[in-house]
């Protein structure tokens, strides 16, 4: 049984509709009577993740599942709650926490061996860094365009590249806010091939794993974690003891997700 290695205690985040200072500027000034109600997001999220785990967060547009993800991350401070790594409380990001992000995130002025050598810090010389950056890029099958730009890429090559540089990075978590969104489906089954290979060479790395898509949490994930409507709260946890690699016509994954549409209200599984 592996160690916990993120802990969410009673987690409660809120948005304002509009910032603070707009706010008492605009009521020191008696411009309106109308009170600016916060919009619940998350509500008493309690979790235990641990050391390893690849865990997939799941649930309906709009239920909070990426600004879970930014609280763990330390990119948002809940309203009420704590967030704890390794027993530490978080207050702000780390940087041995790579967060992947949905739009992308590769910088557009160094070429893409370059994005990924900036994650290898620790190596001082140019000639190694650069030649570690090309083995990366070779273990997502990016071979040829290390000199090239990101905007020269498509948007499954710029995604790998940056799969890469967060292999290169060696995290200590991981966290992916649908990562593979917009892409098309023979790239994102390529990515979950990627994904898998990524959490074999980095087993101790802990992967937080944000998607809409059923069929690719249950090929990826060891636990699901689905969220209820907002504010949200943890509707359930499921674990896949199903080894890798799975088929999604086996009868233990089929019944997983014929429940697994029930609990997000779906209760046809097309």
């Amino acid at each position: 049984m592996s160690k916990n290695k993120i802990v969410l205690e009673q987690v409660s985040v809120a948005y304002r509709n509009g910032s603070a200072s707009w706010w008492k500027r605009l009521r020191n000034r008696h411009e309106t009577t109308t009170r600016v109600c916060p919009k619940a997001v998350l509500e008493n999220i309690s979790l235990e993740i641990g050391e390893g785990e690849f865990v997939c967060i799941l649930g309906h547009s709009g239920c909070g599942k990426s600004t879970l993800l930014k609280v763990i991350a330390g990119f948002i401070h809940p309203d009420n709650g704590a967030v704890h790594v390794d027993g530490r409380k978080v207050e702000g990001p780390q940087a041995d926490h790579v967060f992947v992000f949905q739009e992308g995130a590769l910088f557009p002025w160094p070429t893409i061996a370059e994005n990924v050598a900036l994650a290898l810090r620790t190596i001082k010389d140019p000639k190694e860094k650069m030649r570690r950056a090309q083995s990366y890029l070779e273990q997502v099958a990016l071979e040829g365009v290390e000199n090239d730009y990101p905007y020269m890429l498509s948007g499954g090559m710029r995604q790998r590249a940056e799969i890469a540089r967060a292999l290169a990075a060696e995290p200590d978590i991981l966290l992916m806010d649908e990562p593979f969104s917009g892409l098309d489906y023979l790239t994102r089954l390529h990515l979950r091939e990627e994904m898998l290979y990524l959490h074999i060479m980095l087993p101790n790395t802990t992967i937080l794993f944000v998607t809409h898509d059923i069929d690719e949490a249950l090929q990826l994930s060891n636990r699901l974690i689905i969220l209820s409507e907002p504010p949200s709260q943890v509707k359930c946890c499921r674990t896949i003891k199903v080894p890798h690699p799975r088929t999604l016509t086996s009868p233990a994954l089929s019944d997983l997700r014929s429940q697994i549409y029930h609990d997000l209200g779906v209760h046809t599984a097309i």
